[in-house]
């Protein structure tokens, strides 16, 4: 083996073995493959070809070529449901290395460390991609490059645990990415090649969750409006999908279907609906301040 393809390998190798639980599929290089073309086939942006240069060390030793038969890891974002217990710092530190790094990870998911996860939302896992520093990077040039702004200089001064530290050129830094659309072909790419773990088609389950989370308001609205019949339609619609939906999400939805029902008489499906809610959330309180005698009613021969 010559030489340079040597040293490609080694560079590589040791930059995955170094970026935590990253993630990604695998293309292997055919005739006439550019790093270009290839960032264009899976991202619709050539300039992504950066991000293939780091992930696979093409860029160790003074750059290397790709060559063909070489197998190449395409950095793609990774999603996983919440369960009961989670915290942010546990998941931080099985997918990103580190239980520090719970404030990007939350971040990215639109939440904060502090709070906790929601009991079976779908979250994003960013791809901690591995940059080997050289004679012309500084933190702020790598934030610049691969996150698109110097002013994130210190998410990732703190994801390294620098603490300031000046970096010497062979110094690895992770860049944690946390926006990485896919073409079409690269979400058919990844999810043949992990469907479980690194699936784009994963992410629809947080697009729906996302969906219902912003359309919960309307319903809350046609209950509130008097528009049962409205509410009725929008709650079970909800629930079509309840296998992809929060819990808390769930409770909300048999909350409000709760009041549906019984302003339509239909105890039945009352009492169902609020044991649901009941069940969904342990510290559903039967008030008889904000709840009607009605419901009350329903509540009460309802068992969670």
């Amino acid at each position: 083996m010559r030489a340079p393809k040597l040293l490609m390998l080694l560079g590589s190798a040791l930059l995955l073995s170094l970026s935590a639980d990253a993630r990604g599929f695998t293309h292997v290089v055919q005739k006439g493959d550019t790093l270009a073309a290839i960032a264009e086939r899976y991202y619709g942006l050539i300039q992504h070809e950066k991000l293939l240069v780091a992930a696979n060390g093409l860029d160790a030793r003074g750059g290397a070529p790709i060559v063909l038969g070489m197998r190449l890891e395409v950095p793609a974002l990774s999603h996983r449901r919440i369960k009961k217990g989670d915290t942010w710092a546990e998941l931080a530190t099985v997918h990103l290395g580190a239980p520090h790094r719970a404030d990007v990870l939350s971040m990215a998911n639109g939440s904060s460390p502090w709070l906790p996860p929601a009991d079976g939302a779908e979250i994003l896992i960013p791809y901690n991609l591995p940059v080997m520093v050289t004679n012309a990077d500084s933190i702020v040039s790598i934030a610049q490059k691969y996150m698109g702004d110097p002013n994130k200089a210190w998410v990732l001064d703190h994801y390294n645990g620098l603490k300031g530290k000046k970096l010497v050129p062979g110094d690895i830094v992770l860049v944690p990415l946390t926006e990485l659309p896919l073409t079409e072909d690269g979400k058919k790419s990844v999810a043949e090649a992990n469907p479980l773990l690194c699936s784009q088609a994963a992410g629809e389950t947080r697009d729906k969750q996302r969906k219902v989370q912003a359309e919960l308001p309307a319903l809350t609205a046609d209950v509130k409006s008097g528009r049962y019949v409205d509410a009725v339609g929008r709650g079970n619609r909800f629930l079509s999908v309840s296998s992809q939906l929060t819990t808390e999400q769930l409770a909300g939805v048999h909350r409000q279907l709760l009041e549906a029902y019984a302003a339509l008489e239909a105890p039945g499906l009352a009492r169902a609906a609020c044991a649901e809610w009941r069940k969904l959330d342990t510290k559903a309180a039967l008030d008889p301040v904000t709840m009607s005698p009605k419901l009350l009613e329903a509540c009460a021969d309802a068992s969670p």
